[in-house]
Order: structure tokens, then C-alpha cells, then sequence
């Protein structure tokens, strides 16, 4: 099964993507760890993204795609992927349709987590983030053991500067200008399905079940 992921942040794309890998074996691919990933582990692509962003400018689509196509052609071809963050433009998408089409690799759905703002603004707001491995909880949907430290590491948790709630909206604003032209794209070529992404995770799961069952995807 080879998975899209789109939806704002805080519509909950990284946890029902990791559960989806657990229950199928698939390999989660999420663009932001990977990019941490290669910046800390000082890739030649981590080198090339962290001077961008130290420039103050946004990583370039090529470079964006390269460090997926990567990961993709990595990733064991028989299970397959889940992508979580990208594509999160229209010429990322496009590229990722031609690499598909030069790799056999084709996608099976496109999942769209529709989220109302308030519920978005709650949940990051209430998201705690360990700094150093970035696993990440949530102060009432899933806290720590012990509060604001995290479970693996022992370390303090922190709370994004993104995900106070001064900086949610603008978040937003630029996921509506930037990634919600992604929406009709897959749209067009019949891959999207709308999931309601204010549902807590069991409601959701189910839900998700039901599309894969209509699609003949594994359930």
C-alpha cells in the first residue's frame, strides 16, 4: 500500500501514519524527521537544507524531492510507504507523479485530514515535543508518564515555538496558500478521499478502514 498523507498541521497525519505502519509494515516517511535526520547526521543534502534555512529561505522543491525520492526508493517496495508532509506543493506533487511513473511505484489513495481550526489550535497548543529525538506527546490526548518528561530519554519536554497558538494561524495561512491547491490535483486524478480529521483516533481508524475496504486496499 503506498499512502498520501494531506491536512493541515495538527490534523493528526504523523499519529494515524504511524499506526497505519504498525498494522500494515509499511514504511513511514515523514519529511520533516527526515529532513532533522539529515541535517544532524550531516548529509550532503542535510548540509545543502541547513544552509538554505540558515539563508532564510525555503528549501527548493529539487532538493526537497531528492531527499524523498530517496527515502522512497529505500523503502521496502512489496509494503510500501506512507508519505506524511510531502508533497506539500504543486511542483513536488508533479514530480512525485513522474518519479512514480519512471519507478512503477503508484499510488494507491491520497487521504485528506479535514480539520476545523479550533481543533487544530487545541491540539498543538497542547503538544509537547522532546527536542533531541522529536517524539512527540500531547497533555491530555497522550500524555507522558510522568508530565513533561519524555518516556524513552528522560529528557525535558518543549513546546514548538510553531505550536504556540500566536504562530497556529499563520501556519495555517500558509498551508492554505501553499498545499491546498494539492487537494485538486489528487482530486483530478481520483486519488483523494476526505477523512474527517476532528475525529479522535478510534473514529478515525474505523473510518479509515471503510475506505481501504471500498478501495480493495488491505484491510
Amino acid at each position: 500500500m503506498k499512502l498520501v498523507l494531506l491536512g493541515p498541521p495538527g490534523a493528526g497525519k504523523g499519529t494515524h501514519a504511524k499506526i497505519l505502519c504498525e498494522r500494515f509494515n509499511l514504511t513511514h516517511l515523514a519529511a520533516g524527521d527526515i529532513f532533522r535526520r539529515n541535517i544532524r547526521e550531516n548529509t550532503e543534502l542535510g548540509r545543502k537544507a541547513k544552509d538554505t534555512i540558515e539563508k532564510g529561505h525555503l528549501v527548493p522543491d529539487d532538493l526537497v524531492n531528492e531527499m524523498m525520492f530517496r527515502e522512497i526508493e529505500n523503502a521496502d517496495r512489496k509494503n510500501g510507504f506512507v508519505l506524511d508532509g510531502y508533497p506539500r506543493t504543486i511542483g513536488q506533487a508533479e514530480a512525485l507523479d513522474a518519479f512514480c511513473a519512471r519507478t512503477d511505484y503508484n499510488l494507491d489513495v491520497v487521504l485528506n485530514f479535514d480539520t476545523s481550526e479550533n481543533v487544530i489550535i487545541d491540539r498543538l497548543s497542547g503538544r509537547r515535543v522532546n527536542p533531541t529525538t522529536g517524539r512527540v506527546y500531547h497533555v491530555r490526548n497522550m500524555p507522558p508518564k510522568v508530565d513533561g518528561i519524555c518516556d524513552e530519554t528522560g529528557e525535558k519536554l518543549v513546546t514548538r515555538k510553531d505550536d504556540q497558538p500566536e504562530t497556529i494561524k499563520k501556519r495555517l495561512e500558509v498551508y492554505e496558500k501553499e498545499t491546498q491547491p494539492l487537494i485538486d490535483f489528487y482530486k483530478k486524478k481520483g486519488l483523494l478521499q476526505d477523512v474527517p480529521g476532528d475525529y479522535d483516533v478510534p473514529e478515525l481508524q474505523a473510518h479509515l478502514n471503510q475506505i481501504f475496504e471500498r478501495l480493495n486496499l488491505a484491510v
